[in-house]
């Protein structure tokens, strides 16, 4: 459950990210729904580590939180490095 649980909440990010900073995500629908995904499940899996809880333990705010800052972080700074090249 948490592997799936934290690619549905990348999802979410991504396309929130995608909806609140549409001028700065200059990258289309499918690549900001893919860093978030990568972010959360980078960020689940990290978490995971740190606090010593299972990767299934979805349901647990000490994975949620660092899943989410993974993916905003991931997306952000994907965003800021398109801009620059751009």
């Amino acid at each position: 459950m948490g592997l799936l649980g934290w690619i549905v909440l990348g999802l979410i990010v991504g396309a929130l990210f995608k909806n609140i900073m549409p001028g700065r995500a200059h990258h289309g629908w499918t690549a900001a729904l893919l860093l978030g995904v990568l972010g959360a499940v980078a960020g689940g899996w990290l978490a995971a580590m740190a606090f010593g809880t299972g990767i299934g333990e979805f349901l647990n705010l000490r994975t949620w939180v660092p899943s989410i800052l993974g993916a905003v972080v991931v997306a952000g700074t994907c965003g800021v490095i398109r801009q620059r090249r751009a």
